[in-house]
């Protein structure tokens, strides 16, 4: 791919993602779809995916953006049905999957069939984020499926790797694939346990912003290569790594935090629609190699494996779901009741995506099967984003789930940024009373005081009654006066500059002030 190549695949990428957010489809079905459509362009070139760009340079800024992003405390108190789906529902789906396409394809060695199950085992990370994102499913099922989709692909490559050691001939037994799962599970956690103190004490003592996001920018790089070399999982390295800085960010300060948010918003933005679009475009390369399985025997293979992917994960949910409830009073009382709903909505949620296409095209060329490995992870993938991703909007209406309760949530808010204010106000007081400060004009102490009533009274004003005419809360109505305001200053600053009454250097200065203010006055009301 050259450098033409690469601009066009990005800024084609971008420009889909940003027209879907004015569909109501998700970015990823729109991308796919754009992509396949683009695989039959005259002129188009054929990108493949290169496993050794994908998993190394994709897969841990992807990782680590939805990581970081993550609730440490909403994963931990839901370890164990993401464990059960991000562990036992990856092996039971490799050896369901496996079993039944060896069952199915005459000639399929049971090893290689495996190796088929491996790869196509994990549901996706960026689609489950993504599109969890824009349906706003319940915190809860959105924490499960998020914390699925950051350990599953630890446990599909491990098993990936133990079964295509079996189909070259080169296995050591289940002694050996146990003994390398291990290997991989609990080293991937030790090189991530080792680097996220040095990492986070680094990040604290780094006082240029700039410094800090080029630092940020190299964590899952660090993290992932550091594990990979010691034969570890180099996604659980990643994962751990981002969590205990997430958890953490706080102790960073503000200009990074600013600085760090956009910085990763737009590399998510980037890397999510650029995956996506190659999704679509791997369609002629993978049709190319199909070799001796065409027409009817390759379409009846491609949906007999899919729908056995469908139905593997329902048959794995509901169990793990009801199972372990009704044999456990434990569980019963530190887990929220659930119904039969739930269930349905994680069973249905199990997009495949990139990371399967990226271990597919990793297999080796003197594995038997190859083509028709690459070609039914590229139809299975295909087939649970555009049926499972289109219906699953549908389906969650039909369903009739239960609204995240919005009013409860600005309660809370509202009651901590109260409590953080008392907290606040006490230590201004305090403050004051020293010598050292005796010198503050009273203005500027009573701006101090002001700028604190305003935060604690903006989140109470938007539980409050919404201007007749234009349907404002008093909060909306304040942010929009503000933002008048600041553009009524901005305007005057670029007047002066034009008329060189002061440089542009200067300008950015002023700028960047209001900038900040603007920014506050819309995260004091949002």
């Amino acid at each position: 791919m050259d450098v033409l190549q690469l601009v066009a695949l990005v800024a084609g990428s971008a420009a889909v993602a940003g027209l879907a957010r004015r569909t109501p489809v998700p970015a990823p079905l729109l991308l796919v779809a754009a992509g396949l459509a683009a695989s039959y362009v005259p002129g188009v070139p054929a990108y493949t995916l290169d496993p050794h760009i994908v998993l190394p340079l994709l897969l841990p800024p992807l990782l680590y953006t939805a990581a970081v992003d993550s609730s440490y405390l909403d994963l931990r108190a839901n370890i164990r049905p993401i464990a059960m789906l991000s562990v036992g529902y990856v092996l039971f789906a490799t050896v369901v999957v496996g079993y039944a396409a060896y069952l199915l394809v005459p000639g399929l060695s049971l090893p290689v069939a495996l190796v088929l199950g491996a790869v196509i085992a994990p549901p996706d990370a960026v689609a489950a984020t993504a599109i969890a994102r824009k349906l706003r499913l319940p915190n809860r099922l959105t924490t499960i499926l998020q914390g699925e989709s950051l350990v599953n692909d630890a446990t599909a490559i491990t098993a990936y790797k133990v079964a295509l050691a079996a189909a070259v001939g080169v296995s050591a037994g289940w002694a050996g694939g146990i003994a390398e799962f291990l290997l991989a599970s609990v080293g991937g956690v030790g090189v991530g346990l080792l680097l996220m103190v040095p990492i986070h004490q680094l990040r604290k003592r780094m006082k240029e912003p700039l410094l800090q996001n080029t630092l940020s920018l190299l964590i899952p790089f660090v993290a992932y290569a550091a594990a990979e070399r010691v034969h570890a999982s180099g996604v659980l390295a990643v994962v751990v790594v981002a969590l205990y800085l997430g958890h953490r960010n706080w102790q960073v300060d503000f200009a990074t935090r600013l600085q760090e948010e956009a910085v990763w918003k737009m590399v998510a933005f980037v890397l999510e629609s650029v995956v996506f679009a190659l999704i679509g475009l791997q369609l002629p390369v993978v049709l190319t190699g199909l070799g001796e399985y065409q027409g009817v025997d390759a379409a009846w293979y491609a949906v007999a494996v899919f729908v056995v992917v469908v139905v593997a994960r329902f048959v794995w949910v509901f169990p793990a779901t009801f199972v372990p409830r009704w044999m456990s009073p434990r569980i019963r009382t530190r887990e929220p009741e659930t119904d039969w709903k739930s269930p349905v909505i994680v069973g249905w949620a199990g997009m495949r995506g990139v990371v399967s296409l990226a271990i597919a095209f990793s297999v080796p060329i003197s594995v038997p099967h190859r083509n028709l490995i690459l070609f039914l992870t590229f139809t299975t993938v295909i087939g649970t984003l555009v049926v499972q991703g289109l219906t699953l909007p549908l389906l969650i209406r039909a369903l009739k789930l239960p609204p995240r309760d919005v009013q409860a949530e600005t309660l809370a808010e509202a009651q901590a940024q109260s409590e953080a204010s008392r907290a606040a106000e006490e230590r201004l007081a305090e403050l004051l009373e020293e010598p050292e400060n005796s010198t503050l004009p009273p203005p500027l102490a009573d701006r101090l005081r002001t700028v604190l009533e305003r935060r604690r009274n903006a989140v109470w004003e938007r539980l409050g009654e919404v201007n007749p005419l234009t349907g404002e809360s008093a909060d909306d109505i304040y942010r929009r006066l503000a933002g008048e305001m600041i553009e009524s200053e901005r305007e005057v600053f670029v007047a002066l500059r034009d008329d060189r009454r002061i440089d542009d250097e200067m300008l950015r200065v002023l700028l960047r002030r209001l900038d900040l203010e603007e920014a506050a006055a819309f995260r004091e009301s949002t």
